[in-house]
């Protein structure tokens, strides 16, 4: 069974980020990629309050995952994960809504994969901001990386983007469900993700 090992870092832009890699001769491992997640849930929201997730990605290829609760090791957020390809995006919906889940968040983002000593480093540009994912095999080795890209570890986040989301939407009183770049590109004020981040 795997286990999901990572850090991310709210930043204003990627580039510095980006030199970083270039310097430290991280290779390329996908290219910029559009993604949209769809995460399910039952009407009770039984895996919510599990602290669990289902969800079903369209980037590359379609994908299905499947994360157990979440803790804290050395440093970083660890949580079991399940992972695998499946071959018909709505077919696979279409079968856990047949078996009584349904689609309760959507959220797209846009990114981009390094790696560097074995750890993958994602460049996530969110509807409401970038930032950058440290994921590798323990505590020391994510911790190293971050260090040797320039990134601060004591304002590194050990929450999800939805979780993210939430706080920005009790902050600016966002009425939409959905976390899409449609919704925050029609917003007529804009977001300060590096505050809305800060104590996190």
């Amino acid at each position: 069974m795997e286990s999901e090992l990572e850090v991310k870092f709210c930043i204003p832009t990627l580039d510095g980020v980006l030199e970083q890699l270039q310097k430290n001769k991280a290779s390329l491992h996908h290219a910029r990629t559009y993604e949209k997640n769809l995460r399910l849930d039952t009407l009770d929201e039984a895996l919510a309050h599990k602290h669990c997730v289902l969800r079903l990605r369209w980037d590359r290829v379609a994908r299905c995952t499947y994360k157990g609760d979440s803790e804290i090791e050395n440093g970083v957020l660890k949580r079991r994960e399940i992972e695998f390809e499946v071959s018909d995006f709505d077919a696979a919906l279409h079968l856990f809504q047949a078996l009584g889940y349904d689609v309760s968040m959507v959220y797209e983002k846009y990114r981009t994969e390094y790696l560097l000593q074995d750890t993958i480093i994602t460049l996530d540009e969110m509807p409401y901001g970038n930032f950058v994912e440290v994921e590798g095999k323990d505590g020391d080795t994510i911790q190293q990386i971050s260090h040797q890209l320039k990134l601060v570890w004591e304002k590194r986040i050990l929450k999800s983007y939805i979780a993210i989301f939430e706080k920005v939407k009790q902050k600016y009183n966002l009425p939409f469900q959905y976390l899409t770049f449609e919704h925050f590109s029609s917003l007529p004020f804009p977001i300060d993700i590096l505050a809305v981040t800060e104590n996190l």
